[in-house]
């Protein structure tokens, strides 16, 4: 199988750290109006927890983004169906998770099962390179309905990007910043780069979008990475994978 070089050590260290970032977000007249006071009070502080427990679960939700960015192939599975799209790009679908993506011909499928997603399944050229394109799934409660439960784009990708970085660090750590970002079909397209000290810059392009499996929302997200040091050939192939991405 072709070697990817992880952005992080490991994706328990990832998933760890980003916890932590992340963690680091009337009654009627006749009433004596002491009793109505504290109903107000007790009503307030359940609007209060409720807002609480939505932003809690956002926080949650935008940890698994983040982390999916980081997680690699385990090993290669034939398990799902390919069928020829092009010269170049073939099609791959998984009938079980309700989606179809484009992919270079010659590049692998690798799937993993880390502890807090549904479903990773990853695409990587067969020799070894920093590029991939990974489709990370994972389940939503039932106050995301669509992606605009997040927020708007803008605000949704400022705050993706600005909890990855960790520039002001001392010593500096991961520095990431936010290209584009803009919403279309019911997706959220952000594009962002990452950059280690003394390494290469990645640039990440990423598709996020929710749909239903009949019981329960779940959040698809589609980030393909290159680095400066790749072609813009490369770049051009991993765009067009992931802007290719549909649900079935």
């Amino acid at each position: 199988m072709a070697a990817i070089s992880p952005w992080f050590s490991s994706p328990q260290s990832v998933s760890s750290r980003y916890m932590k970032s992340f963690t680091n977000s009337r009654r009627c007249s006749s009433i004596p109006v002491a009793i109505s006071a504290l109903d107000s009070s007790s009503e307030e502080q359940h609007r209060i927890s409720s807002r609480d427990h939505v932003g809690m679960k956002r926080r949650e939700a935008m940890l698994q983004i983040a982390s999916s960015v980081f997680f690699l192939p385990l090993a290669v599975s034939p398990a799902f169906a390919e069928t020829n799209a092009s010269e170049a790009f073939r099609v791959y679908t998984d009938e079980a998770n309700k989606f179809e993506i484009s992919i270079p011909q010659d590049w692998q499928v690798g799937q993993a099962e880390p502890n807090g997603f549904k479903s990773i399944t990853a695409f990587y050229p067969q020799e070894t390179s920093t590029s991939n394109v990974s489709i990370a799934i994972t389940g939503l409660g039932p106050d995301f309905t669509r992606m605009e439960s997040f927020g708007k784009v803008e605000a949704f990708a400022e705050t993706l990007v600005s909890g990855l970085d960790r520039s002001w660090q001392k010593p500096a750590g991961v520095t990431a910043k936010l290209i584009d970002s803009r919403s279309s079909k019911g997706f959220y397209y952000i594009e962002y780069t990452l950059q280690n000290p003394g390494e290469a810059r990645k640039h990440l392009y990423s598709a996020i979008g929710m749909a239903t499996n009949g019981w329960y929302n779940r959040l698809y997200t589609v980030t393909g990475q290159f680095t400066d040091e790749e072609s813009a050939e490369q770049s051009s192939k991993i765009q067009k994978t992931v802007k290719s991405f549909r649900f079935i």
